[in-house]
């Protein structure tokens, strides 16, 4: 909960951003084995813009994170990657918090989405992204077609090739299911700036994408 997390930040526990390697395929559960080899799910483009989906963290954060990206119309708080049925913030059992990512493939690919996605996030931290550690922290990236899954596949392999050690934690899942998180959830950074997990987490990591990816900003985040 990102109450408890307010907790640690003002034990400076938030600077502790190493974490446990991520588990070898053959320690991968029955559960986690079906969930791969699920059938992904594709959207159907509305008035020419597409739907992507990702997991990294505090969900704040990353709707931020697309949100300042040009070609991104709309970055959605939610819930997806597990079994729940009307996942809420209080209980979303199995899932990760998420984004609906709604973009115009004429002025953003999703092949640059997924470079914002990798180098939003610490890429070999497991369940979690800084002080937020656990299952519903977990970064995933879905695909919805093979394509997609081709794109990732070949940026994971490229980045791992310059990791020594650890690697890229991310799942690799096929899209199901999204599910908006609660109205208050919504563009919470911009509402909510004096909060001090926005000031000392989100802002940070925010800002920290914009100094790497100028060249993807919206002409309004430049400044």
């Amino acid at each position: 909960m990102k109450k408890f997390s307010i907790i640690l930040l003002s034990l400076f526990l938030f600077s502790l951003q190493g974490a446990c390697k991520p588990s070898n395929e053959s320690n991968k559960t029955a559960e986690e084995i079906a969930q791969k080899e699920q059938i992904p799910v594709q959207t159907k483009p509305v008035n020419g813009l597409k739907t992507a989906y990702f997991a990294s963290g505090c969900f704040w954060c990353v709707e931020a994170v697309y949100e300042s990206v040009a070609g991104v119309k709309e970055a959605i708080s939610g819930y997806s990657g597990g079994k729940l049925q009307n996942p809420t913030y209080k209980n979303h059992g199995d899932h990760a918090e998420a984004v609906e990512v709604i973009y115009n493939p004429a002025v953003v690919s999703f092949s640059q989405l997924v470079d914002v996605y990798f180098g939003s996030q610490n890429i070999t931290q497991v369940n979690g992204q800084g002080p937020d550690r656990g299952t519903p922290y977990r970064s995933i990236i879905f695909y919805q077609n093979e394509d997609e899954k081709r794109i990732i596949d070949e940026k994971v392999a490229e980045l791992n090739k310059n990791l020594e050690g650890d690697k890229v934690a991310a799942q690799i899942l096929p899209f199901q299911k999204f599910w908006d998180a609660e109205k208050y959830h919504q563009n919470y950074e911009k509402n909510n700036p004096d909060n001090p997990y926005i000031q000392n987490v989100s802002i940070p990591r925010l800002n920290r994408f914009k100094e790497k990816f100028p060249e993807l900003l919206k002409k309004s985040e430049t400044h």
